[in-house]
């Protein structure tokens, strides 16, 4: 059940991430247009791109956290046993969720701060910019809970044990051997 809303949620984000890209390239496209081809420009298009950008890292990172889609090394976690790769695996999501508790923390207490404020040029709350912060850390924390759950109650197969892909290739399946 909590695995078909992950999936769904994710399903979602991923589109909001393609809609945020697309339409960062129509402002940033159409503001240079304007620039050097009427001499104008739109006021709101950098703000407003720069807002989506941070909005698309955040929101990919955790597409990307639950697709276990992030890359790293495992040269020294593939040649310990079973039990050195579960306990591994185990510590690393334990320490993710403490960054989880600490970037919840601080994108908080700066949302609470910046709720106030309002940007240069829409001119909206500053704390809406933070807040993508607060989404991440309470995301991600969900998708490592029900992972290390996962882990804990022995559904992981031994593959599954090693948390990160060692090439792009692997991650998207196009392994060229």
């Amino acid at each position: 059940m909590l695995k078909k809303a992950i999936d769904a949620y994710c399903k979602f984000l991923s589109v909001f991430v393609v809609a945020a890209l697309a339409l960062m390239v129509v402002l940033v496209f159409g503001n240079v247009v304007m620039r050097y081809g009427f001499n104008s420009g739109f006021t709101l298009s950098e703000e407003l791109s720069r807002w989506l950008f941070v909005w698309m890292i955040f929101l990919g990172a955790i597409v990307a956290m639950h697709e276990r889609g992030h890359l790293g090394t495992d040269s020294l976690v593939a040649r310990l046993s079973v039990r050195g790769k579960k306990f591994c695996l185990g510590l690393s999501y334990l320490l993710m969720l403490y960054c989880c508790w600490l970037i919840l923390r601080g994108s908080w207490a700066q949302t609470l701060v910046n709720m106030d404020s309002t940007s240069a040029v829409m001119e909206v709350s500053m704390g809406i910019l933070y807040f993508s912060g607060v989404l991440f850390a309470v995301s991600a924390g969900v998708i490592l809970c029900f992972q290390f759950w996962e882990l804990v109650s022995g559904q992981l197969s031994e593959a599954q044990l090693v948390g990160i892909q060692e090439s792009e290739e692997q991650v998207h399946g196009n392994n060229k051997a």
